[in-house]
């Protein structure tokens, strides 16, 4: 098994696996903890990280990109609620990208991908600010819906 897929929501984390069973996303494991309960030796070994992975939209696209299988890879799409518009002041849930940026300082992967809504450019200087003393590279580019 070359990937490591975390999703906490059940209906999600299903069809991960259903998606495995089809070939059309690397085989691995499936995690369902929360993110703030993974610790980086649970990641040792794999060479796909995918995390807040839905229902393997990274992974997917990685595939149909060509991208190779046994090239390393972090994904991720931290929850959006509380930087969309579309939640309008209701309560949603907490800010997971502390927990994924620990893992990726702890881990150092080569290359990291990721994605969120373009509402908050704050959100993407955090980002920065915490991976950039570490060495990496960062850039942004906003893409529309269609």
């Amino acid at each position: 098994m070359t990937a490591y897929y975390n999703e906490h929501d059940p209906y999600a984390a299903q069809w991960l696996r259903n998606l495995m069973a089809a070939g059309l996303i690397p085989t691995g494991v499936v995690d369902e903890r929360s993110i703030v309960d993974v610790q980086p030796s649970d990641l040792e070994g794999f060479v796909q990280c995918h995390f807040f992975a839905g229902i393997g939209g990274w992974p997917y696209a990685l595939e149909l990109a060509g991208w190779p299988r046994e090239r390393g890879v972090w994904t991720g799409s931290c929850p959006c609620q509380k930087l969309s518009s579309a939640t309008r002041g209701r309560a949603v849930a907490a800010d997971r990208w502390p927990a994924w940026a620990a893992l990726i300082a702890a881990s150092r992967p080569r290359e990291i991908l990721g994605e969120q809504v373009a509402q908050n450019r704050a959100w993407f200087d955090r980002v920065c600010d915490d991976l950039e003393p570490l060495g990496y590279e960062l850039g942004a580019a906003v893409l529309p819906a269609l």
